[in-house]
C-alpha cells in the first residue's frame, strides 16, 4: 500500500481513465487528452510514466487491477478499479504516501517534485520549461516505514519571469 488513509481531499477529478496496473499514491500525468468536456471520453488517459514536457494531473487515489471478472469481484473496500476504468485523482489536498524517490531524506517545508516514474521527490524531478516541476510541499519527514505527508497543489503555475 502506497497511500495511508490520513488525507484531506479538497479537490478531486474523475474525468480520466487509466489503461495500466498501478498502485495508488503516486503522481499521474496526462497521457492523451479527450475532446470536449464530456466526462466519459475514453481517450482521456493518464499514466505514471511521464515524459519531459508533460503536466502532472495529481495523486492517483485508486488501485488499478487486472482481474478476470468472470471469476472474482473487484474489492471495493480497497478502492480497486479494473484496468481501463475511470480513476479518481487528487488535485488539491494532502496525502501520506510512500511513493517517494528522495535522494536525501525530506524535511517539512521541502518542495515536492514529480519524477519520470510518478514518484514524489524533494529534488530533481521532471523538468518543464522553467526547471523542475513542483507538485506541492512536504509537510513532514519520512517515518520509519518510508511514508511522508505531502501537500498537493495542482495545477500549479510557473513563476512569472522577471
Amino acid at each position: 500500500m502506497a497511500l495511508k488513509s490520513d488525507r484531506n481531499e479538497i479537490q478531486t477529478d474523475i474525468s480520466f481513465f487509466m489503461n495500466e496496473e498501478a498502485t495508488r499514491g503516486g503522481i499521474v500525468s496526462l497521457s492523451a487528452g479527450g475532446s470536449g468536456a464530456a466526462m466519459d471520453q475514453g481517450a482521456a488517459l493518464c499514466t505514471y510514466t511521464a515524459a519531459s514536457g508533460t503536466r502532472p494531473l495529481g495523486v492517483l487515489l485508486n488501485d488499478m487491477v487486472n482481474l478476470d471478472l468472470t471469476r472474482q469481484h473487484i474489492n471495493q473496500h480497497k478502492d480497486e478499479v479494473q484496468k481501463g476504468g475511470k480513476v479518481t485523482i487528487l488535485r488539491k489536498g494532502y496525502v501520506v504516501t510512500s511513493s517517494l524517490s528522495c535522494a536525501t531524506a525530506p524535511s517539512a517545508g521541502d518542495l515536492a517534485f514529480v519524477t519520470y516514474s510518478g514518484n514524489i521527490a524533494n529534488s530533481g524531478g521532471l523538468p518543464d520549461q522553467t526547471g523542475n516541476l513542483q507538485v506541492g510541499v512536504f509537510l513532514s519527514s519520512m517515518d520509519e516505514d518510508n511514508y511522508a505527508k505531502v501537500e498537493i497543489n495542482l495545477p500549479n503555475q510557473p513563476a512569472p519571469s522577471a
